[in-house]
């Protein structure tokens, strides 16, 4: 028996990828806990496994002392010598105390250590390959649904993903092929557990990273990224060669390569502005696709105040204060909207003033 458990050990240890020692270790520990239960002993024993020899024993550990009180623990200096003459007081003696049936023990109690062990280093396994994965996209399959959770497969794991991470405008149908953004990994008592989005920002982000090579490249940077998932978003970027069009890489020709993330987003509509550190310029762009008359700028308080044309006032807000809301998120700024007439009333304009050029911005 001793000899067919080694060999399964050394089965498991290569094809599960486990290290032996590991293994060995455990079942020690294993075998110990196992004969005091099953020998109601509390005494201080050791486990020896012999590889070579394929043997295994179990081994009473006493302190020799002048008077025994405690015959589990302790041994008599007697006694001892007559195991080596050269012990004395205070060696702590071995003494084999392996029983008849050891063998179904320790069968028992190794088919519970493999088990457990091979079972947490599959775990390992899964959660080192997926917590690599963190902030980023992956495609999986909708297994289930139910009030609460669309249950995505992954691989080698099913995801969840929970109400409040959802996109409100989108059905989700069993099998059907689904990208997520995963937005933490845990190695969990029950084993790994992913958490993904299909509302996170850093969907967006990652899905014109994996449709723009010059994102990818590094030629053109994502600045920020402002979403209000299923309905509208914002992405700022930005391009260090003044010769690259950053708005135009993200676009497309024709619009393809946003329509692209449109369709994944299940048409939700994304504005790309182009980033500028002077405040003026990028709240302008952040607006879009309302034209801008002016912008006054408190440093201090970070608020801007913008001035649009009357009949573009509505356009600059938005539905449900939509717009403004994002091009706060977008640029970090807070943003009050006036319209021309409430400007001059309030005496912020004193004449006619140009509008700003049209913000580089395309709409889908």
């Amino acid at each position: 028996m001793s000899n067919q458990l080694f060999e399964a050990i050394d089965y498991l240890a290569k094809e599960k990828g486990i290290d032996k020692d590991i293994l060995l270790e455990a079942l020690e520990a294993a075998l110990i806990s196992a004969y005091k239960k099953n020998f109601k002993s509390a005494t201080n024993v050791r486990v020896e496994l012999n590889e070579e020899t394929g043997k295994m024993g179990v081994f009473s550990r006493k302190t020799i002392v002048e008077e025994v009180e405690d015959n589990q623990e302790e041994i008599s200096l007697e006694e001892a010598k007559k195991i080596d003459p050269n012990y004395t007081l205070e060696d702590v003696v071995e003494v084999e105390v392996t029983p008849k049936d050891f063998g179904r023990i320790a069968a028992q109690a190794a088919k519970q250590v493999v088990t457990q062990r091979v079972r947490e280093a599959e775990r390992g396994v899964i959660f080192s390959e997926y917590a690599d994965r963190e902030e980023d996209v992956m495609t999986g399959i909708i297994q289930r649904k139910d009030p609460r959770f669309v249950y995505v497969n992954l691989g080698k794991i099913e995801a969840k993903l929970a109400e409040a991470e959802q996109m409100p405008t989108e059905e989700y149908y069993v099998h059907d092929r689904l990208k997520v953004f995963v937005t933490k990994v845990e190695n969990t008592s029950k084993g790994p557990q992913i958490y993904i989005s299909r509302s996170h920002p850093g969907l967006l982000k990652r899905l014109f990273e994996m449709e723009v090579p010059e994102i990818y490249e590094g030629i053109v940077e994502i600045k920020s990224v402002a979403r209000e998932a299923g309905d509208r978003s914002k992405i700022s970027v930005h391009a260090p060669d003044p010769e690259i069009d950053p708005v135009g890489s993200c676009v497309g020709q024709k619009g393809q390569r946003v329509q692209a993330i449109v369709n994944e987003l299940k048409g939700e509509k994304i504005d790309v502005v182009e980033w500028s550190e002077d405040p003026v310029v990028y709240v302008s762009n952040a607006l879009s696709p309302s034209k801008v008359v002016d912008v006054i700028v408190d440093e201090e308080e970070k608020a801007t105040t913008v001035i649009v044309p009357d009949y573009q006032l509505s356009l600059a807000i938005g539905k449900r204060g939509q717009n403004a809301r994002l091009a706060a998120k977008l640029t970090g700024w807070k943003i009050d909207i006036k319209s021309e007439s409430e400007a001059r009333e309030e005496g912020l304009l004193d004449e006619q003033p140009e509008s700003l050029p049209d913000t580089e911005e395309d709409l889908f």
